[in-house]
């Protein structure tokens, strides 16, 4: 057993406006091993320190206690998965500039998923499997083994949000 850290960030339903009454819910269901943060009026951040088996088994455990605790919040995000180049630099040990560096020198750096004037992202897994096989760079497996399951999670719960997106769609063009 290892601990795995990762952040599911969720939107709640308006019938679940009680912080104290959401945090004890959650205890009840087994979230004993996270952080709660209510920063935005209907919005829930939890950041676990959750001991398991791997990183998929820690994260699917996480989302199954949160879902009996809170049936009717939405999933936005787990992360780490979508990541800056600050995100990037902190979680790897480095300076933001020497990621810059290697994003400027190295046409090869992995291609963001987002390229906005304000922010660009990358997907972490991506990237740390790109700083692996320069083999000059010490990373953590389990930090790698997380990466790769909240991509999962989040490109699930895309794919999962497609067929009805695809439905108003087709309404929209027939």
């Amino acid at each position: 057993m290892q601990e795995y850290n990762f952040t599911l960030k969720y939107r709640l339903a308006a019938t679940d406006a009680d912080q104290d009454d959401i945090v004890e819910r959650l205890g009840e269901a087994g979230c004993t091993d996270m952080l709660v943060g209510i920063g935005i009026a209907g919005r829930l951040a939890l950041q676990f320190d959750r001991e398991a088996d791997g990183a998929r088994n820690a994260i699917r455990t996480a989302l199954e206690d949160v879902k009996a605790a809170l049936p009717t919040a939405m999933l936005v995000e787990a992360h780490p998965d979508f990541v800056s180049a600050t995100e990037i630099a902190d979680l790897v040990g480095k300076s933001r500039q020497n990621i810059r560096k290697l994003m400027v020198s190295n046409p090869d750096f992995p291609s963001p998923v987002h390229d906005g004037p304000s922010v660009t992202l990358w997907h972490l897994s991506d990237v740390l499997e790109w700083l692996e096989a320069r083999k000059e760079y010490k990373l953590d497996k389990r930090l790698q083994e997380t990466a790769h399951a909240t991509r999962e999670v989040n490109v699930a719960r895309e794919a999962a949000r497609l067929p009805s997106i695809a439905r108003e769609l087709e309404m929209l063009v027939a």
